[in-house]
């Protein structure tokens, strides 16, 4: 069973080939690689806290002769945490980790430092629990507490749409 939809999400963004795009919480690169495929001049930051997620992320992305993906091992609820510099960055996706992340408003403040001004973020999660499988209840992190959390630090949220099974997605400008 498939619970979010990559390549049909990231149609939401309109990334060109030429963009800077940052996966948060880059996890199996579903999303850093569907990215790569269309930002073939550009640069994707994949960024995670686990180095065995990143450097299985560059092997696909090399056998699928992707080489515009950079891994980043980071902490990106820590201010600063993936060295790169204030605003370069035209796209950030945050897919499937507000659930599990403990200093959401640090994550929120790392993000909107990285993105530029009219710069678009989308972010996906769980908009409810299933069975066991997604988190669990009460760390569902609902779609009005998200776009919340990301007005406080400079985005406005310009769409929302149906970003798979049980999940919501949101799409914010930074401002």
């Amino acid at each position: 069973m498939s619970f979010a939809y990559p390549k049909s999400n990231i149609s939401n963004l309109l990334i060109g080939e030429e963009m800077k795009v940052l996966d948060v919480g880059a996890g199996s690169g579903a999303y850093t690689l569907a990215v790569a495929e269309l930002a073939k001049n550009g640069k994707v930051y994949a960024v995670d806290v686990q180095k065995e997620l990143l450097a299985k992320i560059k092997a696909e992305g090399a056998k699928r002769h992707l080489h515009n993906i950079e891994g980043i091992w980071a902490d990106i609820e820590k201010p600063h945490a993936t060295k790169l510099a204030d605003k370069i960055i035209d796209v950030g996706i945050v897919s499937n980790i507000l659930f599990q992340v403990e200093h959401k408003e640090g994550l929120a403040k790392e993000v909107s430092r990285l993105i530029r001004p009219r710069g678009k973020l989308m972010v996906i999660d769980w908009s409810d629990s299933f069975g066991g499988l997604g988190p669990q209840a009460k760390d569902v992190f609902n779609a009005n507490r998200t776009k919340g959390l990301f007005e406080t630090v400079g985005f406005k949220s310009v769409k929302e749409f149906d970003a798979g099974d049980h999940h919501y997605g949101i799409i914010f400008e930074r401002t």
